[in-house]
């Protein structure tokens, strides 16, 4: 009884209702157009009529169904009164040829099945009923309405009811077995294509690299905002419990230099966080901000070590802005790895333009034991390689002998981008 008249069964039948009610301007249009064919032109009188309207509402529906925002109505229908799981069904309007004609193919079905369907519940409750109060109501049997001869009797008039409960049963099993019928076929004509699959996979590949990015600047300014930060407060800190606390001076530079790299760094994070709210307003999100290689002077007097920098071929004028933005961010990482691992060891950067390519190049000295700064790392070094793919570059870091080298090396052409 739960198969046929459980909550899953109605709303399967509600929708199979709903393809029929869709079905009929499709059918009073046929009804129309073989008018012309038949003697009889009422369509609710003639049996014949009423076949020759239907099949040829199918066809005009079926081409109705072409269009690409049939898909997600159908599929909204489908999700509410199907019990079709949603991950089997596709989103958005249907884009491809072949994602149309699969539409199609589902809307004819659901209106073709549906129309069916309908017909039975509009007809068969109403007989139903009749059979099974005919026994009690005498003035019924004397009307007639069209019952056949085997009612007269008294053995078929017992059983009248029988046949309309059994009726009913039948009509419900229809009912049921007509919804599972489209619910089996849903996932298979209104189920992501190949091209779907791609376009999604495509929206989880952009998804993801706008993720990467903010991760990315959100690591490389606070991150080594922080270490500067730490390294700083560090130091006065040892001056003041040291016996050298009358060094007023030092310790009013730490200050000064903490204070203006959390400043710079707040400016930074609100342009990362205003390519979160670019996002969510749908604008997008813009590539060009942040920092480039005009900021580099600021950002090695502030970083907190001492820094030997030498550059080749002008950088700073003739580097496109995409990979100068690209360039800062990796010096940026350099020192802030050279901060956490090696403390105030000096640094030696070289940035040169090597025909149509940037180099750069930092060194710092390793320690007998790095300092903890941060325990457990981070992905600084993994990022700023990724940065330099991303521009068809490369880079790479690691010790060379007694030293700690980060190289890299960026097309000026940024990848053809």
């Amino acid at each position: 009884m739960r198969l046929l008249f459980g909550a899953r069964a109605r709303l399967r039948w509600v929708h199979l209702v709903l393809g029929g009610a869709l079905l009929m301007p499709y059918f009073l249009l046929g009804s129309v157009m073989v008018g012309p064919f038949t003697d009889d032109k009422n369509v609710f009188t003639s049996l014949p009529m009423q076949f020759g309207a239907f099949a040829v509402a199918l066809p005009i529906a079926s081409i109705s169904a072409l269009f690409p925002l049939a898909r997600p109505l159908s599929v909204g229908a489908v999700r509410a009164l199907c019990a079709v799981p949603d991950g089997q069904l596709a989103d958005g309007p249907a884009r491809s040829r072949a994602a149309r004609m699969r539409t199609a193919g589902w809307f004819t079905l659901h209106l073709g099945i549906g129309g069916i369907i309908s017909g039975m519940t509009l007809a068969v409750p109403p007989m139903a009923v009749l059979l099974i109060i005919l026994p009690v109501f005498s003035s019924l049997r004397e009307s007639r309405f069209g019952l056949p001869e085997v009612l007269d009797h008294t053995w078929g008039l017992a059983l009248s009811p029988v046949a309309g409960i059994a009726m009913l049963v039948a009509l419900a099993a229809c009912a049921a077995a007509a919804g599972a019928l489209l619910a089996r076929w849903a996932p298979v004509l209104l189920g992501p294509t190949p091209a779907d699959r791609l376009a999604a996979a495509e929206r989880r590949a952009a998804d993801l690299a706008v993720r990467n990015r903010l991760a990315r600047e959100l690591h490389d300014s606070v991150g080594h905002a922080l270490s500067a930060v730490t390294l700083q407060a560090g130091a006065a800190r040892r001056v003041l419990d040291s016996d050298a606390a009358s060094d007023v001076e030092f310790v009013r530079e730490a200050l000064t230099a903490i204070e203006e790299t959390t400043r710079r760094t707040v400016g930074e994070l609100d342009a990362v966080l205003g390519l979160l709210r670019q996002g969510e307003d749908g604008e997008g999100f813009d590539d060009a901000s942040g920092p480039t290689l005009d900021a580099l002077d600021d950002l090695l007097a502030r970083s907190g070590v001492k820094v030997a920098y030498a550059e080749q071929g002008d950088p700073v004028v003739r580097t496109p802005d995409r990979v100068s933005r690209e360039a800062y961010r990796i010096v940026q990482e350099g020192l802030s790895n050279a901060l956490r691992h090696c403390g105030a060891s000096p640094v030696s950067l070289r940035i040169a333009l090597r025909g149509e390519e940037l180099e750069i190049v930092m060194e710092n000295p390793l320690p007998d034991k790095a300092p903890v700064v941060r325990p457990g790392g981070g992905r600084g070094l993994r990022g700023a390689a990724e940065r330099a793919t991303l521009l068809g570059g490369h880079a790479e870091a690691g010790p060379h002998g007694d030293i700690w080298r980060l190289t890299a090396r960026l097309p000026l052409n940024g990848g053809g981008r």
